[in-house]
């Protein structure tokens, strides 16, 4: 069920199977609507993973971990770009938001259009990364997003991505962030 999926690192550009799915979420009120988090870009499928539709125009990277749906709205969701740099010390690559700039971007018409969201972020050597599970949000009406990053930070929005503040600071890395509302 990848059909449209990317996987840019495999000869076939478009295979049958061998993609790298980071993150799949589907929305209660929309459940054969299917969003996912890829190697290579940010998808939607409007039939239950039969065909996929890529998102990632206007994002400024295909790749990223983290993905997030709005509680009340299947056509809102959220994104963390990220980029790869070379690590000369174990040859590898390491992970970081794109341009060191920590964005959330947010669609909310699913995904043709995306803007990102800064206010309260940090904008300049921001090397932040977030695992597949670092990023939730709450059922509220004005959508809470929480990010947990792999440096001990985690950053909260409690009105739809507007703005951000820090919540905790120096934690070990943090590699899943769920949320619940307490009556």
């Amino acid at each position: 069920m990848n059909a449209g999926v990317r996987a840019d690192f495999a000869p076939d550009p478009f295979p049958e199977f061998g993609q790298c799915p980071h993150k799949l979420l589907a929305h209660p009120a929309m459940p054969e609507r299917l969003y996912q988090q890829n190697h290579c870009g940010v998808f939607r499928s409007d039939d239950g993973g039969r065909q996929w539709v890529d998102l990632s125009e206007g994002l400024p990277s295909r790749f990223g971990f983290v993905l997030g749906i709005h509680a009340a709205d299947p056509d809102t969701i959220y994104v963390v770009p990220e980029d790869k740099a070379l690590d000369g010390e174990v040859g590898g690559f390491v992970r970081y938001v794109t341009d060191a700039k920590f964005r959330v971007y947010r669609s909310r018409n699913a995904g043709a259009d995306w803007e990102p969201l800064t206010n309260g972020l940090p904008q300049g050597n921001a090397y932040l990364h977030l695992m597949r599970e670092g990023m939730a949000t709450d059922p509220l009406d004005d959508c809470g997003i929480y990010l947990g990053t792999t440096t001990g930070q985690i950053f909260a929005s409690r009105d739809d991505g507007d703005s951000w503040e820090l919540l905790a600071d120096y934690l070990p890395p943090i590699n899943s962030v769920d949320c619940a509302v307490v009556a």
